[in-house]
Order: C-alpha cells, then sequence, then structure tokens
C-alpha cells in the first residue's frame, strides 16, 4: 500500500504559542516498503503515524494512501480506512486483561467488515502463538503480550502496519524477536510497514529510513543492504 504525503502541516494551537509538531512534511512511500521513522522525543513521529492512520487529522496539506485521498474523508471514512486498511501496534500492548489472547483477537476481528473473525487462531498461530490461545494477559511475557498485539493488527488483513515504538517495553532478545516478526511479515506478506523508534540501529533493517527533528522532515535515505532484524545488536 503506497503512502504520500504532500505539504503536510500538524499545528495544535493558534498565534505566537502555536506548537507545529508536523512542518510541511513531503514524502512517498512505494507500496511494500519497511520504513522506519528516527528522532527524538517530540521530533513528530506518532504525530506523523497518526495522521497516516487516520487518527488524527493534518491542519494543512494531502495525505494519499494507493491514491485514496484521507484528508477528504469524513469521519465514517476514516473509520473504514482504520478498520479494514490499516492495523496498529503500540508500545504499550493495550490487551484486555479479562479476555483471552483468543478473545483479544477475536474482538477486534469482529469489528471488520471482511469477516476477519475466522482468521483469530490462525493470525495467533502466525505469530507463534497457537498453544496459548486460552492464556490471559497477565499469563503471557511481555514479548508474548506483543505478538498478541501484532496478531489483533494482522487479523483484519491490513496492507499497510503501522508501529509505534514496538519494542520500547521489551528487553533486547525479545525486542529482536518481535522486529523479526515484522520483518518477515513485510519480506513474505507484502505489508507495508511503518516503524516509529528512537533507536537507530533498528534503521539497519529498513528499505528506508526517515529522521524528523523538530517537526521537520530532516533526512530520508535508502538503506542500501538491509540486515536481519537477528543481526541487530545496541
Amino acid at each position: 500500500m503506497a503512502v504520500s504525503l504532500a505539504g503536510v502541516w500538524k499545528t495544535y494551537g493558534e498565534g505566537p504559542t502555536a506548537i507545529h509538531a508536523l512542518k510541511d512534511i513531503t514524502l512517498h512511500i512505494p507500496d511494500g516498503e519497511f520504513i522506519v521513522i528516527l528522532g527524538p522525543s517530540g521530533s513528530g513521529k506518532t504525530t506523523l503515524l497518526n495522521l497516516v492512520g487516520t487518527i488524527d487529522q493534518p491542519t494543512a496539506g494531502e495525505i494519499e494512501v494507493n491514491g485514496v485521498d484521507l484528508t477528504a474523508l469524513d469521519m465514517k471514512g476514516r473509520t473504514r480506512f482504520r478498520r479494514n486498511a490499516a492495523g496498529f501496534v503500540f508500545q504499550f500492548f493495550n490487551l484486555i486483561p479479562t479476555l483471552t489472547a483468543l478473545e483479544n483477537v477475536e474482538l477486534v476481528a469482529e469489528l471488520s467488515a471482511d469477516g476477519a473473525s475466522g482468521r483469530s487462531r490462525l493470525v495467533l498461530e502466525q505469530v507463534g502463538l497457537g498453544d496459548r490461545l486460552d492464556n490471559f494477559p497477565g499469563q503471557l511475557s511481555g514479548g508474548e503480550q506483543q505478538r498478541v498485539a501484532i496478531a489483533r493488527a494482522l487479523v483484519k488483513g491490513p496492507p499497510l502496519l503501522l508501529c509505534d515504538e514496538p519494542t520500547g517495553e521489551l528487553d533486547f532478545e525479545t525486542g529482536r524477536v518481535i522486529l523479526d516478526l515484522l520483518h518477515r511479515l513485510n519480506r513474505e506478506e507484502g505489508h507495508t510497514v511503518l516503524l516509529v523508534t528512537h533507536n537507530a540501529a533498528i534503521g539497519e533493517m529498513a528499505d528506508r529510513v526517515l529522521r524528523l527533528h523538530s517537526g521537520s522532515l530532516v533526512e530520508d535515505h535508502e538503506v542500501r543492504e538491509p540486515v536481519a532484524a537477528t543481526e541487530l545488536s545496541w
């Protein structure tokens, strides 16, 4: 799923106290690329991800996904986009503690318009949790909970995966497992992946690295020889 931004601004407030979270961002991400978005806290990384995912709307500019102008969609259109086209993986797993791993995934699947509920078991097996279906979040490790969160994002079959610090709450070894899973989903199934992180080392596994600073895109470079997630170190 190709993503294009043209002259995108995101401003909070007005006048001299206005905060420009994003400033005139223009870029194009081809279908099937693995993109790592780097930058310090407050640089606009999460804001960019939220705009592409229609969680938020830009103050100015246009955002297109597969030729569809997201900024022209009404509320129902944005909801349909989030429901069917985009999968979200966050730093905090946001699982419902009183539901099993399978039930957490099924809950999202039932909201999908394309009958995704039958895939819940399949995607949990895909992320290596076929034997943990009936476990509650409190019975799972941090890495297992994040894999449930990824399965929840995948169950809709979204062509676009938006990942905000998906390894931020995990130890090094578990983080590499999660990154390897996301990389395989990109390489083997063709999901376009946008991954936000403050960890520059993760950029070594990307097709491209975008670097933000104070709301501006200050670097956009191709990684000529991406490494496997299992080879990363930091």
